[in-house]
Order: C-alpha cells, then sequence, then structure tokens
C-alpha cells in the first residue's frame, strides 16, 4: 500500500515538474455521431506547457480545459458531457457552446431593419434567447485542424435561419498559445442587412468542474456602469453606476458577497446575469475586461476582448439533474459565465452599440481566455 502511494505521488511530481497534462477522461469516440447526414468529432488541442482542450464540431463547442493549480495539478475548468449524447439528451445549458447568430436575449423576439419588421422565435418566455431553438450552438460546423493547437471552424447560415435575414458565413478560430491563452476569433459576412452578436458560453468553475460553487471565486470586471434589466430579463436601456450597489466589481470581490442581496436587479436574475459597459483604452483595440481568481487553487482567469460589453452570470438556473463529466452535478451558482459580447437587445436599443452588419462589411470579434496561477 505504501510503495502504490508512493508511485502516486511520484507521478504527480513528475506531471508537475514537466508541465505534461494527465490526459482528460474524454472518449474522442464517444463524439463520433452523424447527425443530420454531418460527421461530429471531438478535436484536441495542446500547448508546450502541458495545457488541452477538447472541442466537438456539434455547436463548436468547449467540451474541456485542463489547466494547472499552482502545484502543477490539472484539473478540468469547464462544464460539458462525456459523450455526444449527453448533450443531446440533457436540458441545453449551452455548455461550452458557440452562440449565434444573436447571443443573450432581444424582447419579444422582434427587431426592425429599415421598414422590415422580423419575427424570431420566442424560446427564452416571451423573448428570444441566444439564436433561437436552433442556434448556432446546435449546428453542425466544418472544421480543419492547423497542427497541435489551431481549429479553424466554418459554418454557413441560410436566409432566414431561425428568422435572420441573408445568408451569414461565419468563420471561427480556436488557437491555444505556449502563454495557456485561448483565442477565440470570429468573422463574419453577409448578403443583407443583418444583425450579428456573436459570443462563447463557457461555464468556468477554477476549482476545476463539478468541484462545488463558484461563490469563493475573487471577480473583477474593468466597467464602471452596468445595462439593468427588467423582470423578462431585458435592458431597459439605462446606463446605471456599480457605485454603491452589489453589481461593483472593479476591485476583486467575493462573487458570494452581494449574490443574495435584496437588490431588485439581483431579484430579476435571482443572482448575477448581467451585461457590463466595458471601460475601453481608445488606443487599445483588445483590453483587459475581467478576471477571476480562486485562492485554494491559485487558478486565475484573465479575459480580454475588443467587444464593448461582457455578461456575468452565475449559474443562477443550474440544477444538476443531468450528470456532468466523470459523473459530476453541475448544480445551483456552481459555474460562472463571462460572455464577450455587444449588450444584449441591441437591436431594439438606438443608444446601444449597433449590431448592424452590412453587405459592405466584415463581423469581427476577438475574445481571449488566459489561464495561470498565482
Amino acid at each position: 500500500m505504501k510503495r502504490t502511494l508512493s508511485y502516486l505521488v511520484l507521478l504527480v511530481l513528475i506531471f508537475s515538474c514537466t508541465g505534461k497534462s494527465v490526459p482528460p477522461t474524454i472518449n474522442p469516440q464517444a463524439f463520433n455521431k452523424i447527425i443530420d447526414g454531418k460527421q461530429v468529432k471531438l478535436y484536441t488541442l495542446k500547448n508546450q506547457q502541458g495545457m488541452e482542450i477538447t472541442v466537438t464540431n456539434w455547436g463548436a463547442r468547449i467540451v474541456s480545459c485542463m489547466v494547472p493549480d499552482k502545484k502543477g495539478v490539472m484539473a478540468d475548468v469547464v462544464f460539458g458531457y462525456d459523450s455526444i449524447d449527453g448533450y443531446l439528451n440533457a436540458k441545453e445549458n449551452y455548455f461550452g457552446a458557440s452562440i449565434g447568430r444573436f447571443g443573450n436575449r432581444i424582447a419579444k423576439g422582434e427587431f426592425a431593419l429599415g421598414d422590415i419588421q422580423y419575427k424570431l422565435a420566442q424560446n427564452n418566455g416571451i423573448n428570444s434567447l441566444h439564436g433561437g431553438i436552433n442556434g448556432f450552438s446546435k449546428k453542425i460546423w466544418e472544421v480543419v485542424q492547423k497542427g497541435s493547437n489551431e481549429l479553424n471552424l466554418k459554418l454557413v447560415s441560410a436566409d432566414m435561419d431561425e428568422g435572420y435575414p441573408g445568408e451569414l458565413q461565419v468563420s471561427m478560430i480556436y488557437r491555444l498559445t505556449n502563454q495557456n491563452e485561448l483565442f477565440i476569433q470570429y468573422e463574419a459576412k453577409c448578403d443583407k442587412p443583418t444583425i450579428i452578436n456573436l459570443t462563447n458560453h463557457s461555464y468556468f468553475n477554477l476549482h476545476g468542474a463539478g468541484n462545488g460553487t463558484i461563490l469563493d471565486h475573487l471577480l473583477t470586471i474593468n466597467a464602471d456602469f452596468f445595462t439593468p434589466i427588467d423582470s423578462t430579463l431585458i435592458p431597459t436601456g439605462e446606463f446605471r453606476p456599480v457605485e454603491n450597489t452589489p453589481f461593483d466589481f472593479r476591485n476583486p470581490t467575493l462573487i458570494g458577497a452581494g449574490i443574495n442581496s435584496k437588490d431588485q436587479q439581483i431579484l430579476f436574475g435571482l443572482g448575477y446575469d448581467m451585461n457590463y459597459v466595458l471601460k475601453k483604452s481608445p488606443d487599445q483595440n483588445i483590453s483587459l475586461a475581467a478576471t477571476v481568481y480562486e485562492p485554494a487553487s491559485g487558478r486565475l482567469l484573465e479575459v480580454f476582448t475588443d467587444q464593448p460589453g461582457i455578461q456575468f452570470y452565475s449559474g443562477n438556473f443550474l440544477d444538476g439533474i443531468y450528470p456532468g463529466k466523470k459523473g459530476k452535478s453541475y448544480g445551483y451558482r456552481t459555474g460562472i459565465c463571462l460572455e464577450t459580447q455587444h449588450f444584449p437587445n441591441s437591436p431594439n436599443q438606438k443608444n446601444f452599440p449597433s449590431v448592424e452588419l452590412t453587405p459592405d462589411q466584415v463581423y469581427y470579434h476577438t475574445c481571449i481566455y488566459k489561464f495561470s496561477v498565482k
């Protein structure tokens, strides 16, 4: 018994010193499936530091993300399932998904471009959420793997797909650098005027996915204002200062510190589910939007983007009914989403940054999730 324990300790030390990752317990064969006549697969990205990410082309979803703690021990810090059937059979929580054509909510599923009114699916109460019933999170993307650290993904969304006008051609890159940065870069063009707001919907827990809540994580958001919501979680159009509110994360603050306050905005969202207006430096296209730090593991996540907003969601609607990877439960407030974006309901709020895309324009969006320890 002592010899076995010594061997296990030695293995941990070897992995810690060499930077080699403990392989995730995800069987790629569990993602091999034909859906709608198209091949679904699992793809793996690795870097020289031992960090490893897996992605499925069903929804262009991040399935796992193995990162070290301050002792060099690897853990999977994103939510997902062990097989494609897990995603198909569970309640849709958008784990790791690429979201489009429009991330977040559009009031009453309606918007206008010029004199034309468009009607979308109302799949979140009276509102449209995350691109509709069959949005990009459920599409099968074409994938080309560029070496061990990059995936190029493409998708063509037909004219009036889920009610959105124009044929939209989307390309996206997942690139893992040797600095433990995951670059997500979007580019899109459309042959008609349309609206667009792409994002990634990964849930993070820096203890490791399924290892407790995120209430002890320290969060910083680089924003002086947020966009308050009504009872259906639609922004009112106001820009409200975070100062003297539970939404002030300008300095590192425990997520759990204000999450149960009686503030009406907290009550509407059952916790945090809020868009923040990011402070942008005029001389920087991509800047730091948010950081998350978990002291016990020492894991630090930094989020960089060129977008005007970020949605902070504290997993208030997670119920843990469907087991995740390794049979772990993803329950109430066990994951945090930090979705770089344009503001929710932007098509119906003229004082929000425009989300319109015309045929002579190209849509760009960069998000960087950078992992380190301290």
